[in-house]
């Protein structure tokens, strides 16, 4: 049939050619109808949110009675629903979103000052820092800032960490695991202040919790207290987990993101190796189902039977889709796939909402405080900013 060996080969190259530029058309359509399926339903279903929300509040879940939990600006979780609206712009780039993502944002201002928190993080770097980054408006750096000197006054020099809690006659210096994620605040404000103070704490805070927080296995206790004086551990505890000794499983995926985004700001390779480290404890997990969404505890006694927690998924997908450029090829393969996995399951019928349902809120089945029988197999708004932040990170890796 072919007239020389040389013919041959050509027609065998260009067939090979052919099928990797398939098979990478195909993998990129993939990738790319499950972050438009996901942000096409997030326009119709903020849209719901957004025009039922009264003035200076944003949505944080459901009630029992199934309406809408709106929360005032002093409420960890403010920050989630204007980051939301800045990610729906950053991917749709319709002024409309623009304009709204402001109006969510811009009622946070006075929080800037707010000293009982140890939350100023979430709440403002997810507003506020997507704020900035999405229109480099010069007074958003400055709100940015004095966030970040805000939360700087409730570290301690003695414990080398910040406080989590100002309440309960239960602990004398409790720092929470979910602290992790309010470093990024702190780090920002260096990088755009140049005053190193505000990094110099947040080095410090993951220190302390790398020593404190993590046993061998490299799960992690949810709550440890500090003397206050000395800065000795006290007790190695949980609050929101099953136990003492349980893996909580939104607690695995703050310390991931946490010391993944510690590494993009100091490069220093312990918190490199303490991410992976996190990262193979989580995914290899023996509990961990087979769609990828975490019962809401590793040692729940109920599993299988267990609510599932969205939001600690949406957490690890975002984290591993930033930890995966800074590992080697092989490893950086495992976290693509293990992303990947999470934000399929996200994208199925199973988890996300159709237009409509769920009062506009994106995610089902999250849980927020199992002990306390509060926000159990409910849509949350950090479920969704995260995994809004998730497909972004995706998008932009798939090109």
């Amino acid at each position: 049939m072919y007239k020389s060996l040389k013919a041959y080969k050509f027609f065998i190259n260009a067939v090979l050619v052919f099928l990797l530029f398939s098979c990478k058309n195909s993998d990129s359509s993939t990738s790319e109808n499950i972050v438009n399926k996901v942000f096409s339903r997030a326009e119709k279903q903020f849209e719901i949110l957004a025009a039922s929300s009264p003035e200076g509040m944003s949505p944080r879940t459901l009630n029992p009675d199934g309406s809408v939990h709106y929360i005032k600006p002093k409420d960890w979780c403010s920050g989630f629903f204007p980051g939301s609206l800045w990610y729906l712009y950053d991917y749709k780039q319709n002024d409309s979103w623009k304009n709204k993502a402001t109006l969510f944002t811009e009622p946070l201002e006075n929080i800037k000052d707010y000293n009982k928190t140890h939350d100023l993080g979430f709440m403002m770097y997810c507003s506020y820092g997507n704020a900035y980054r999405s229109t480099q408006n010069e007074s958003y750096k400055d709100i940015i800032i004095q966030s970040a000197e805000t939360l700087s006054k409730r570290f301690s020099p003695q414990v080398q960490a910040i406080k989590s809690w100002d309440w309960g006659k239960d602990w004398q210096y409790p720092v929470i695991i979910d602290n992790m994620m309010n470093l990024e605040l702190l780090f920002e404000a260096t990088e755009l202040s140049g005053n190193s103070k505000y990094a110099d704490i947040a080095v410090a805070h993951a220190n302390t919790t790398m020593k404190s927080h993590f046993r061998d296995d490299y799960s992690s206790y949810h709550l440890v207290d500090f003397d206050s004086i000395t800065g000795k551990i006290i007790k190695q505890r949980t609050f929101q987990g099953y136990s003492d000794s349980s893996a909580w499983a939104r607690g695995q995926a703050w310390g991931l993101y946490g010391y993944t985004l510690c590494y993009r700001y100091t490069k220093d390779a312990k918190y490199l190796l303490q991410a992976n480290k996190i990262a193979q404890y989580y995914m290899n997990h023996p509990s961990i189902p087979e769609d990828k969404i975490p019962y809401w505890d590793f040692h729940s006694p109920d599993i299988p039977n267990a609510p599932r927690d969205v939001s600690a998924a949406a957490v690890v997908a975002s984290a591993l889709l930033e930890l995966q450029q800074y590992v080697q090829e092989d490893v950086s393969k495992e976290y693509m796939q293990y992303a990947e996995g999470i934000l399929e399951s996200l994208a199925s019928d199973v988890y996300l909402a159709k237009e409509g349902e769920i009062q506009g809120f994106l995610l089902k089945h999250s849980t927020g405080f199992f002990n306390k029988n509060s926000e159990i197999d409910v849509p949350l708004n950090y479920a969704d900013y995260y995994a809004l932040e998730a497909l972004l990170r995706y998008h932009k890796i798939k090109g």
